[in-house]
């Protein structure tokens, strides 16, 4: 109460330079907040994206190294190593295609011998033969 009877009691400008101060002070918390958390979404998406940038530029940095160490080969007259990790894992899956092949066509002549219809005696004889039972008369 007694703070109302004092601001009651001053001259128009005083009021309004204690208005102007009330809004000042406002705006200056409010934009203070929205400041802290712009500073820290900006923090996170640097953040962020720095890593992205880190991991691209390690990428980057390895196969420079890789490339820099071939070329310090080629020119020192050295000559690049065989792939040895790549000619084993080939081999390994020819061999494994290999087996899966054998023993898919194994399979096949198997039940191809199953379906077959069992054999019913007849026997077949070669007519062309001098000693054959069955003589062609051809005259």
């Amino acid at each position: 109460m007694l703070g109302t009877n004092l601001r009651k009691h001053r001259s128009t400008p005083e009021r309004i330079a204690d208005q102007a101060w009330e809004h000042l002070t406002t705006v200056v918390n409010s934009a203070g907040d929205s400041v802290k958390h712009t500073a820290r979404s900006a923090r996170r998406t640097g953040s962020h994206l720095t890593s992205q940038a880190g991991d691209r530029v390690g990428a980057v940095t390895d196969e420079a190294r890789d490339r820099a160490g071939r070329a310090y080969d080629a020119l020192a007259g050295r000559r690049p190593g065989l792939p040895w990790a790549w000619l084993v894992g080939a081999g390994l899956v020819g061999a494994a295609l290999a087996w899966a092949a054998s023993t898919a066509s194994r399979a096949a002549l198997a039940r191809a011998e199953k379906e077959l219809p069992a054999s019913d005696g007849m026997e077949f004889v070669d007519i062309d033969r001098a000693n054959s039972p069955i003589r062609v008369d051809t005259t």
